[in-house]
């Protein structure tokens, strides 16, 4: 009788954690990415709404964050509403998100001064619940934080993505950090494709899907987010299988 009643409070404590952290249930509405190969790692085929996710530059990007910039804007792009962006300097490119699909007459911009006070800014807009989405440029992001998010997306219904950017290429060993957020996305710069014309083809990207909760990762290089917010599949891969279009690796849960 013991060790069944040890097990029903073990297993009652399990599903109180996992409500907590959204785990018990999977996204009650999701956003496709139209990407085949993508939209199957994730749960219910596209990202979850009323969510927290996690977008970080590759490489040199760690710190200007350009492409993952613009891979969150298409996210946002794809919602209807307005999003608010919460940063600590004035050096969004607006031109640059409107290529992505997001107009500057649909953002709402807030420069706060660090870290605690764009997390406290974020916080308040996922709460709000009249939002698209909000995105914050944060650097670091600890468990604590990221689940007080996390709860006040889903309890908004409103998507939240966090931008990790750093000074230095070295700090973003931090986003190896577990976090609460749903899904974490790294996006690195490739060389466009070369035109039969003189001109710069269309932006590629290497997109990793490093962790997704109850989904699986992976890499994958995909054309920029276009004028509506679309990732797109280069010509050359468009034809091949799904298995040859990422690496698939163990699934994070």
């Amino acid at each position: 009788m013991a060790s069944r009643a040890s097990t029903s409070a073990l297993d009652a404590l399990r599903r109180k954690v996992s409500a907590l952290e959204g785990d018990g249930a999977p996204p009650s509405a999701v956003l496709p990415f139209h990407v085949a190969a993508l939209d199957r790692r994730l749960p219910k085929g596209g990202l979850a709404i009323g969510c927290l996710h996690e977008v970080a530059g590759g490489g040199n990007g760690a710190v200007d964050g350009a492409a993952a910039a613009c891979f969150a804007a298409g996210i946002a792009a794809r919602l209807p509403g307005s999003v608010l962006w919460c940063v600590t300097q004035a050096d969004l490119f607006a031109p640059g998100l409107e290529q992505a699909g997001l107009p500057p007459d649909r953002v709402i911009y807030v420069e706060a001064g660090d870290d605690t006070s764009v997390l406290a800014c974020m916080e308040e807009g996922l709460r709000h619940g009249g939002l698209a989405a909000v995105v914050a440029d944060v650097a670091r992001l600890s468990m604590t934080a990221s689940r007080r998010l996390h709860l006040a997306a889903k309890g908004s219904g409103t998507t939240g993505i966090a931008l990790r950017r750093w000074r230095r290429p070295a700090d973003a060993v931090d986003f190896g950090q577990p976090t609460a957020a749903m899904t974490r996305w790294r996006v690195s710069v490739l060389p466009s494709a070369p035109l039969p014309v003189p001109g710069v083809g269309r932006a590629r990207w290497l997109i990793e899907l490093i962790r997704a909760r109850a989904g699986e990762s992976l890499d994958i290089e995909l054309e920029a987010c276009d004028g509506t917010g679309h990732l797109g599949l280069p010509a050359p891969l468009a034809d091949r299988s799904d298995q040859t279009l990422g690496g698939r690796r163990s699934a994070f849960r």
